[in-house]
C-alpha cells in the first residue's frame, strides 16, 4: 500500500474494470499527444502495455491513441492536477487527477476529503519520493535483486499481486530500466511514474475499525471519475 493503494478485489469486478478502462484511456490520450507510435513514444508505450495487461479491446486502445494524437479532429483538454492531504488517522495521501473541468474536480476532492484533511501543495509530498515504478513477473526463477542491479533499478519489493515484483527507478530512468528487465528474466507488466511514501504508517498500528475507515476513504476517492491514481502512505 505504500506505493499505490488498490481496492481489494478490484480487478475482478466488472464495474471496477470499466472505471480502470476509463482511467487508462485518459492516460493513453494524454501520452499520444507526443506521437501516435508507441515505439517512438516511451510514455505511450507504457500506457499501451498497461492497457494490454488488463485486456482492453484493441478498438478501444486504437481509438484512444488516434483521439489523443489529434487524428480524429476532436479536441482533448485534460489538465493534470495533484492533491495531497490525510486520510482518517493521519494516513498521508497523494491523489493524481486528469480533468476537463478543474473547478468541478476541486469541489469533488474537497468534499471527498471531509472525513480526512485536504492539505496545501507540499504538505504531504515532501515525505514522498517521485519515482519510476515497474511491476514485473519473474520467468524461470529469475532473481529480483540481481535483475535490479543489472537493469539499473534503485530498489525492489514484492508487488501487490502474487508472483510479481515492483522495481523502483529514478524518474528519468523508468523507460531504460523497463526495457532492460526482460533481458534479466522479468516480464514487464506495467511501468509508470508515481509517489512512494518515505515513512508509511504500518497498517498493523491501526485497529480493524480504523483500518476499515481508512480503506473506505481511499475507495471513495479512487471511485471519482477524475482521479487517476491514489498513493497512500500505508504499509502492510
Amino acid at each position: 500500500m505504500g506505493a499505490q493503494w488498490k481496492e481489494k478485489g478490484k480487478a475482478l469486478a466488472a464495474d471496477a474494470k470499466g472505471k480502470l478502462f476509463t482511467k487508462l484511456v485518459k492516460d493513453i490520450m494524454i501520452a499520444a499527444r507526443s506521437g501516435a507510435e508507441p515505439k517512438d513514444n516511451a510514455k505511450l508505450r507504457m500506457c499501451v502495455e498497461a492497457a494490454r495487461k488488463v485486456s482492453m479491446p484493441k478498438e478501444t486502445l486504437d481509438r484512444a491513441i488516434k483521439k489523443g494524437a489529434g487524428l480524429t479532429g476532436e479536441t482533448i483538454n485534460y489538465t493534470s492536477v495533484v492533491y495531497e492531504g490525510f486520510a482518517p488517522h493521519r494516513v498521508p495521501v497523494v491523489v493524481e487527477c486528469l480533468t476537463d473541468n478543474v473547478n468541478r474536480t476541486a469541489s469533488d476532492v474537497r468534499s471527498l476529503f471531509r472525513k480526512g484533511q485536504l492539505g496545501t501543495p507540499g504538505s504531504v509530498t515532501w515525505d514522498y519520493d517521485h519515482l519510476g515504478m515497474i511491476e514485473a513477473e519473474a520467468k524461470d526463477g529469475a532473481d529480483a535483486e540481481l535483475a535490479a542491479i543489472e537493469a539499473g533499478a534503485q530498489d525492489f519489493e514484492a508487488g501487490d499481486e502474487e508472483g510479481t515484483t515492483l522495481f523502483y527507478t529514478d524518474a528519468a530512468d523508468l523507460d531504460l530500466v523497463a526495457k532492460a528487465l526482460p533481458d534479466h528474466g522479468f516480464t514487464v507488466l506495467s511501468a509508470k511514474l508515481g509517489y512512494k511514501a518515505k515513512n508509511p504508517i504500518a497498517a498493523s498500528s491501526l485497529d480493524a475499525a480504523a483500518l476499515a475507515e481508512v480503506e473506505a476513504f481511499l475507495q471513495a476517492i479512487d471511485g471519482n471519475d477524475d482521479v487517476q491514481h491514489v498513493y497512500a502512505g500505508l504499509a502492510g
